[in-house]
């Protein structure tokens, strides 16, 4: 699927839902200033094209950039949710808290990759040291399959590869 394509599924689940104004250029800077790296562009569309926060899979939903009144976690906003996320030393500022799963599951983007690497971050199924790991998706890949338009990849393994024992 295209980026178009992919902005316009979205677009389309979003329509039925009371989502925030699309995100400004300065809200995107904002946070690429406070991750160290540029927002890959399909999220950078999403954001900017759908709206700012809320759009994602059904009941998990994507932390806004700015503080615009609608908290889709805990954090009012990405930038705080990020320093707060990477406040231990030698954490990797590359991956980016996106979608708040409950139960302390997120799904997390790498901003260092540009097709936007999908990890997810489980403590309950893993010891907290391991806790993120990469999915095997790009941001295209993971939209198209919360979006019902690609069958989801088999899940990655919940063995910790240091812990078992």
């Amino acid at each position: 699927m295209t980026e178009d394509e992919l902005i316009e599924l979205v677009r389309a689940q979003a329509v039925a839902r009371d989502l925030p104004r699309p995100a400004t250029t300065d809200d995107v800077e904002a946070v690429e200033r406070a991750v160290g790296f540029a927002m890959p562009r399909l999220l950078r569309r999403l954001y900017t094209e759908v709206a700012d926060g809320g759009f994602g899979p059904e009941g998990w939903d994507a932390v806004s950039l700015a503080d615009n009144g609608e908290y889709f976690s805990d954090v009012e906003d990405l930038v705080t949710l990020h320093r707060q996320w990477h406040e231990k030393p030698g954490s990797d500022r590359r991956l980016v808290p996106l979608v708040d799963r409950g139960c302390a599951i997120w799904n997390l983007v790498d901003f260092g990759s540009p097709d936007g690497a999908v990890w997810e971050h489980d403590p309950n199924r893993r010891c907290l040291p391991h806790a993120a790991f990469p999915r095997g998706q790009t941001l295209a890949e993971w939209i198209a399959e919360w979006t019902g338009n690609d069958p989801a990849p088999e899940p990655p393994s919940t063995m910790c590869p240091d812990c078992r024992g």
